[in-house]
């Protein structure tokens, strides 16, 4: 059987790690493959899929990234250091995630990045904006998508997260 390349409409699973180019460490991963249809659900940035496409089952793929071009540069104005007494205390722990929303109603992710006995402090810049990074992709499958598949999108999420709203009598 001839190996499917990555291209729009096929089902793509891959598992990927960010790695800091300065320092070697590894800034993120994925621990399980994650699926999606390439050209329409992507859940990757744009960059990341360009680079994967005519790529085949079991290729091993390094992408340097400029992520200011993908999140925009650091924004200092997103920072924001309080006094540990006005935070609760299920927000005081380094790498814990707090949605806010603006003026406008929309949410926007803060990370802790820092927690001392006075002080906490947020970020709401990406992660990885600043760093110099590359990705290091591994397609673990490419294939045709399930009709089911085709119809959602992208893949079809099962198991305890799911639950039945039919009540059985």
């Amino acid at each position: 059987m001839k190996n499917l390349i990555i291209e729009d409409g096929k089902f793509v699973e891959l598992i990927y790690k960010v790695i800091d180019k300065k320092t070697n460490d590894v800034l993120s991963e994925v621990e399980f493959p994650l699926g999606y249809i390439q050209g329409i659900s992507e859940i990757l940035s744009p960059e990341v899929t360009a680079g994967l496409v005519g790529q085949s089952q079991g290729d091993v793929i390094e992408l340097p990234l400029d992520v200011d071009q993908i999140y925009g540069p650091r924004d200092e104005s997103l920072v924001f250091t309080d006094h540990i007494d006005n935070v609760p205390e299920d927000y005081r722990k380094v790498g814990t995630t707090i949605t806010m929303e603006n003026d406008k109603g929309e949410p926007k992710d803060f990370i802790v990045t820092r927690v001392d006995e006075n002080t906490v402090t947020v970020d709401g810049n990406n992660p990885l904006c600043g760093r110099d990074v590359t990705f290091i992709l591994e397609v673990i499958t490419v294939r045709e998508p399930t009709d089911e598949e085709a119809a959602e999108g992208g893949p079809i999420v099962t198991g305890p997260n799911i639950k039945n709203t039919q009540s059985i009598h």
